[in-house]
């Protein structure tokens, strides 16, 4: 018997299997999709087994044994295996990269092998030996008769809880035995709430999908903020676990994982698996054993859970599904949304798409069919779309008023007297955008990506936030020596400082990407605020989307032209979704909810639309935009970024790429460029960038394919292909 092994080393040059003999030991415990170790080259690597064949193909190589199987329980079924090839075509990345995308850090092969099972001491008696004799003969020593006499009522007890000296006399003596059991980290108690009756609107919703249970079918369910759309979740779930199948559920953000992860939580307790980047590795281990082991039957988790491996799959559910969060940055540049369609179809059950914001690409397809459109139009209970207010930054700035418009802090001031809570969003982190000396005209830039430093007060540092450089900042400019350093732009550090200036009576608490690195900080801010610790939450746009909080009236924007400025296509979708989820925070119980909107640009259509909570307005307009200059969804788009550590040959190559494009692709399609790319120096290398648009091309894949291939061997230059990128 032979393997067709993949093996760890991602290189695209190495991209194919190899065959290895399958030694008599193995032969029987083998499986496909097992992590295997191997021979290479005269050293010891990873891999996986893709198939088992009976006989031998041609080779040009010498045949060498599978050395072991790292992994008797991680098995990656044929539903994964599939996946991993729909990954590697529609992202063209290398086989080894697929799966390794798909594991979490501790099973990924080719890393340093730990053993990330964690167990606890348990005790229990020797039933083996005459207990009553062992009492009789050791009556003067009352501390062990009570030990065993526990034993005897509880049967097992965990040593921690006793750990004496004379239980390590009975064990010494083999009349209590210790044994070690695996543990979870995470293991959470079922609550069980009430449930909650679903309004009208919400049955028709639960209805229409339980009818499609065994269905390849993608639902929108475009509901408005606060209109319940957990709950029909829930329902559904519910259904999903009484046939014994398994339920996938989507959110964009860790933030979010919180709340929802509770909810269902105190609905199915242990029956749920969390999955997101802030677990340590040995949660991410537990977690995923529980899966492979079929012992939940809810996965909650963000982007990369859609890999889960969960065999018989009954619903998959993708929260807030215009979050730019479900495609990934770097290599691959999957989008969790088209790898949930693939285990939709292949498990033929329903993917439910919801937003209260739904992107126009999946607007689109629900209006053309391709998806069938739900709604939820209305709040639940006596809960009302909040009051927004757009105030202008412009005249606010003639005032002197250069943070908070007069409306803001009479409306913050109002709601703390009401003992009303606000949250306040300002979509950039830090204490100040850039540091310009007045002097000599110098400025902190990122010797690796050539943009500005920000700078945050509280560590002194300033910070790049595309590749991480760091460095403390000095009292006086490096430059020209002269204590002339000025600070510009607002982040949400500064942010912070100036509300307790204006407020120093209330309760501030901050959340941003620079307060929530340590582990649990999401969970804690969100329950301190929830549980009115804190009056006024401020944060970046993680504070925007998911969260519940029914003391929250007030909502201030402190500038909404943050995302509407961006140089990109989709700028006017990315201000309204989170100017539209943000004010959904406020007014989502009995209180009035208001909302401050401050813009220098109060009569753009964008702001029109959020302060009448009008998607349906937004999105047509947006689609007249979008058709007129060939983006989607009336395009598809591909990124091609041409990199080089040497500007000149960055653009040498990009030139010869241009030109084999324009040769090999049909005329109908378009190919934009080369020209620099938004950041043209990122990480020491120069980057210029293509676009290409297109409607069909039969040739596009193939040449994608084949350009690829060509690039494999440049050492002085390679390509980033990015299909299908949410931004250029």
């Amino acid at each position: 018997m032979f393997a067709q092994v993949i093996i760890e080393y991602p290189l695209k040059s190495l991209d194919k299997t190899f065959i290895y003999h399958i030694p008599s030991f193995l032969e029987e415990r083998l499986k496909e999709g097992m992590k295997v170790d191997v021979p290479f080259n005269n050293s010891k690597i990873g891999g996986f087994v893709l198939k088992i064949i009976k006989e031998c193909p041609i080779h040009d190589y010498e045949i060498k044994d599978i050395i072991a199987i790292c992994d008797q329980e991680l098995i990656l079924g044929k539903e994964l295996l599939a996946l991993a090839s729909f990954l590697q075509e529609e992202t063209l990345c290398s086989k080894i990269t697929a799966i390794q995308t798909m594991l979490p850090s501790s099973l990924k092969v080719g890393l340093k092998k730990s053993n990330y099972n964690y167990y606890e001491k348990i005790i229990k008696l020797n039933n083996n030996i005459d207990l009553n004799k062992y009492i009789e003969n050791n009556k003067r020593y009352s501390k062990q008769i009570e030990i065993i006499n526990r034993l005897r009522i509880e049967k097992e007890i965990l040593k921690k809880e006793i750990n004496s000296s004379s239980l390590n006399t009975l064990i010494k003596n083999k009349i209590v035995i210790e044994e070690e059991r695996q543990i979870y980290r995470i293991n959470k108690d079922n609550i069980k709430i009430d449930d909650k009756v679903l309004t009208i609107d919400q049955d028709r919703v639960y209805k229409r999908i339980k009818e499609c249970f065994n269905m390849a079918k993608t639902f929108l369910l475009y509901g408005v903020t606060a209109s319940g759309k957990t709950e029909v979740y829930i329902k559904l779930i519910k259904d999903v676990i009484s046939l014994n199948k398994k339920a996938l559920v989507l959110v964009p953000e860790i933030s979010l994982t919180t709340q929802i992860a509770l909810r269902f939580y105190n609905t199915f307790g242990k029956d749920v698996a969390i999955l997101h980047s802030s677990l340590s590795s040995g949660e991410k281990y537990d977690e995923y054993l529980k899966i492979i082991r079929d012992e939940v039957h809810v996965v909650v988790g963000t982007r990369s859970a859609v890999f889960a491996p969960l065999k018989d799959l009954g619903i998959i559910i993708i929260d807030e599904e215009d979050s730019s969060s479900y495609k990934q940055d770097n290599y691959p540049k999957y989008n969790a949304k088209d790898m949930a369609i693939f285990r939709s179809k292949y498990n033929l059950c329903p993917l439910v798409l919801a937003s209260a914001t739904p992107s126009l690409e999946s607007k689109a397809r629900a209006d053309k069919g391709v998806y069938e459109l739900l709604t939820l139009k209305n709040r639940v209970g006596k809960a009302k779309l909040p009051l927004i207010h757009i105030v202008s930054l412009k005249e606010e700035m003639e005032k002197k008023n250069m943070i908070f418009s007069d409306l803001l802090k009479n409306k913050i001031k109002e709601k703390l007297e009401k003992k009303e809570q606000i949250i306040l969003l300002l979509n950039r982190r830090g204490f100040s955008t850039y540091i310009n000396c007045s002097n000599c005209g110098y400025t902190y830039k990122c010797p690796n990506c050539e943009i500005t430093l920000t700078y945050h007060i509280s560590s002194n540092n300033l910070i790049c936030h595309y590749c991480g450089y760091k460095i403390s900042k000095a009292s006086i400019c490096p430059n020209c020596q002269e204590n002339s350093l000025n600070y510009y732009g607002l982040g949400t550090e500064k942010l912070e400082i100036e509300i307790k200036k204006l407020f120093p009576l209330a309760r501030v608490i901050r959340m941003d990407q620079d307060v929530t690195s340590k582990k649990g900080s999401h969970e804690k801010i969100i329950n301190d605020f929830k549980n009115y610790k804190y009056d006024i939450l401020l944060g970046t746009q993680m504070v925007s989307k998911g969260l519940d909080f029914p003391l929250v009236s007030l909502v201030g924007v402190i500038n909404a032209d943050t995302t509407l400025n961006l140089p990109d296509f989709r700028s006017n979708e990315l201000t309204f979704a989170l100017l539209h989820q943000v004010s959904g925070r406020a007014g989502r119980s009995n209180l009035e909810g208001e909302v401050v909107i401050q813009t220098f640009n109060p009569h753009n259509f964008v702001m029109e639309c959020v302060k009448d909570n009008n998607y349906d307005l937004f999105y047509l307009k947006e689609m007249q935009i979008r058709r007129k200059l060939a983006y989607p969804p009336y395009y598809y788009l591909i990124g091609i970024k041409i990199i080089s550590k040497e500007y000149n040959i960055a653009l040498e190559e990009a030139q010869k790429v241009k030109l084999y494009l324009d040769q090999h692709l049909e005329k109908t399609t378009l190919v934009l460029g080369p020209t620099m790319a938004s950041i043209l120096k990122f990480k020491n290398e120069y980057r210029f960038q293509i676009i290409i648009k297109y409607k069909y091309d039969k040739y596009l894949k193939q040449v994608l394919k084949e350009l690829d291939n060509i690039y494999i061997y440049n050492k002085n230059c390679y390509l980033d292909i990015d299909i299908n990128p949410l931004h250029i």
